[in-house]
């Protein structure tokens, strides 16, 4: 659908070490493909483009994976690349992800030059403990000096990627690296809960964790600490100085539209009738690479019992929640294909309305994944 906001994500599937919390489709290698992988990109671009006539694109996120292991010169080329074959808004805001390694960061003035605007560093610590705890092949010497190279490379908008929930954290660290984070001048912080994820190490050895109490302390600790520095939560993981949030990510929560390209990226798109198609690429780097690797697979068009439970996966996360039209405008449904279920949450406390403005309360935000059972389908 034209009137939707259209995002561009691209995978780069390569990192130096596997972290053992990591459930992503990233793979170690200690030589990236970046030529031929490049090329891929591009050709799956293409076959994507073609379908979109001249819908512009928005928004434009790199992730991984670690694409700061890319070459200045690769990220050059995808960039160029990009705005050939896509019509970009004049506005675009261009995300990538990037590690704090040392070797990462005397490229970030590359990137910059290369048209990427914004910086997501995978930060997680700056405490060293945590951070050998993590399995993270950076140091806090090193986080420092990061962020000082993308402050000097030009980036006036950069995020600071922080966990809380630790192996043995207590409140009074995860208080530190907020401040931390504060002093270095992000304007935006993601400050999240270290999970155990299926298929990843920790999740088979798990490490001590803190506990229910202390996790719930920790979380609100945090949220005071970075409201009085004016950080503002706009998500339930997405904290914001004013103006400077995320366009991106926002785009995903408001149920808008997205093209994936690279290895296992994900797709969303909306047709001029309504219908909501989802897809992904093919996973594996090395099956990608192949001539034709980046073909759509697990392509499906959403059914209407489907889509309320997708809507409220995203829109419930904002702080702001969403206008009743906008549920109309974004899966095609009539608000009765909901309205009962809203008003039992509203009766339990974990929904609020405001006018017509639907949003998640304190508790519900607190009970999110309780609180969206509630509206997806039985498997």
């Amino acid at each position: 659908m034209d009137s939707l906001p259209l995002g561009l994500y691209v995978h780069l599937p390569w990192c130096e070490r596997k972290c053992p919390y990591c459930d992503f489709n990233s793979h170690e290698t200690a030589q990236i493909p970046e030529q031929g992988y490049i090329s891929q990109l591009l050709k799956d671009l293409e076959r994507e483009a073609a379908a979109l006539g001249d819908r512009e694109v928005s928004t434009l996120f790199i992730g991984g994976g670690t694409p700061s292991l890319f070459s200045g010169e690769a990220i050059t080329a995808l960039m160029g690349g990009i705005a050939a074959r896509l019509p970009l808004a004049a506005t675009l805001e261009a995300t990538m992800e990037a590690n704090p390694g040392s070797a990462e960061a005397d490229k970030f003035a590359a990137f910059h030059a290369a048209g990427v605007n914004r910086l997501s560093i995978g930060v997680q610590s700056f405490q060293d403990a945590q951070l050998q705890a993590l399995g993270r092949v950076h140091d806090s010497d090193s986080a420092h000096r990061a962020i000082d190279a993308a402050k000097a490379a030009g980036f006036t908008r950069f995020n600071i990627d922080l966990m809380h929930g630790l192996p043995e954290q207590n409140d009074n660290q995860a208080k530190q690296d907020l401040h931390t984070a504060m002093e270095l001048g992000a304007p935006h912080i993601s400050w999240y809960q270290l999970t155990l994820e299926p298929n990843t190490v920790f999740y088979t050895s798990p490490p001590a964790l803190p506990d229910e109490n202390l996790l719930a302390d920790i979380q609100d600790v945090g949220e005071a600490l970075l409201a009085e520095g004016g950080y503002q939560q706009y998500e339930v993981s997405a904290y914001g100085r004013v103006g400077d949030r995320c366009k991106h990510n926002i785009n995903y929560w408001s149920f808008g539209d997205y093209i994936g390209i690279g290895a296992g990226a994900h797709g969303k798109l909306t047709s001029h009738d309504g219908g909501v198609r989802r897809y992904s690429k093919t996973r594996k780097p090395d099956d990608y690479l192949s001539d034709s690797g980046f073909k759509r697979v697990g392509e499906k068009v959403l059914n209407a019992a489907e889509l309320p439970g997708e809507f409220m996966m995203n829109a419930l996360r904002l702080n702001t929640g969403f206008e009743i039209a906008d549920f109309t405008a974004r899966t095609g449904l009539e608000w009765s294909a909901v309205a009962e279920t809203v008003e039992q949450q509203i009766a339990r406390g974990l929904l609020e309305q405001s006018g017509n403005t639907i949003r998640a309360s304190a508790v519900g935000r607190r009970f999110l994944d309780t609180l969206i059972a509630e509206f997806l389908v039985e498997p």
